[in-house]
């Protein structure tokens, strides 16, 4: 599987309904300054499995989603579902299913880390922390390092790597040292009040713990957001910072915090493939940086579960 398989150039069609009629927060208006005009697809949890239909399902997303005036693809993380508890075939059938889908866009594609994608994290998985594949070395050998920085059209985006393998065998949210000591040395570069958008697939900053089922204190460690987010924020005071993208919890989302927008862009497997996720239906989200503006759009494209278990 080359990296050139994955932004392979493609074509196909598929129909689309606008998410303005699904939820209030699927279109924001941000400001920023650019050089040009242009759009992106930030597209994110597509959990692809052979079972569910979910393969079905993510040509369907991928189909529709090459049919939008988008420069490239933005994906959020969580490719496929689950690397962390299977073993190394199975991992690699479920890459290798990934792989052949995402041709569908015909796009180039930006790839975040997720939890989903690090391999035998969980010691059911039979996996030995030695595997040469261990962890995130699976993403890397597919996709490249999980952290890094690319410009577009006079803006600054960068990818960060949320996921810390715990040594426990388990993971959490959280920005390690290293990548924050690249952020900081990455950030004196960019140029005062460039216009900056960042990835992340755990969210910084949400407030899904005051509306959701999963509370923090079900999970062993801090899984739904990251730890050290403040450390973060730090970094980021004084930059232009139009927007930061997350995934991992599945609904629509819009935060604001010192001037930042954190949009958290749902799921193209909504609920697991299992249909509503807290009122947020499958989907992928448009990005359209123009006139001086950020506009984002939420969009479905008629996937319908073979299993349903709608949540709200």
């Amino acid at each position: 599987m080359s990296s050139l398989s994955r932004r392979g150039i493609l074509s196909a069609g598929g129909a689309l309904l606008s998410s303005t009629l699904i939820k209030g927060v699927s279109a924001q208006t941000l400001s920023v300054t650019t050089q040009e005009p242009f759009s992106f697809l930030f597209i994110t949890d597509t959990h692809l499995q052979p079972e569910l239909d979910a393969m079905k399902g993510c040509k369907m997303a991928f189909r529709a989603a090459s049919q939008e005036k988008a420069d490239f693809v933005l994906q959020g993380g969580d490719h496929i579902y689950d690397a962390m508890e299977v073993s190394l075939p199975r991992a690699h059938k479920l890459l290798d299913l990934y792989d052949m889908t995402e041709q569908e866009l015909g796009k180039k594609v930006y790839h975040t880390v997720g939890n989903h994608d690090c391999f035998g994290v969980y010691a059911k998985s039979g996996a030995s922390t030695q595997n040469a594949e261990f962890g995130k070395n699976f993403f890397r050998k597919a996709f490249g390092e999980t952290y890094y920085a690319f410009e577009h059209k006079g803006v600054h985006f960068i990818v960060l790597d949320s996921v810390t393998i715990t040594p426990d065998r388990d993971y959490e949210g959280r920005f390690d040292a290293r990548q924050v000591n690249w952020l900081k040395s990455y950030l004196q570069t960019v140029p005062a009040g460039a216009p900056i958008i960042i990835s992340t697939h755990i969210p910084m900053v949400t407030a899904f713990y005051t509306y959701a089922d999963e509370s923090p204190s079900l999970f062993k460690h801090q899984a739904l957001s990251t730890v050290n987010t403040r450390e973060i924020l730090a970094l980021l005071a004084g930059h232009s910072v139009l927007a930061v993208f997350q995934g991992h919890t599945h609904v629509l989302e819009q935060v604001e915090h010192n001037g930042i927008q954190f949009i958290t862009g749902g799921a193209v497997s909504g609920n697991w493939w299992h249909g509503l996720h807290l009122g947020t239906p499958e989907g992928y989200m448009i990005v359209h940086v123009e006139n001086n503006t950020v506009r984002t759009e939420y969009k479905t494209y008629g996937f319908h579960t073979v299993s349903p278990e709608n949540t709200y």
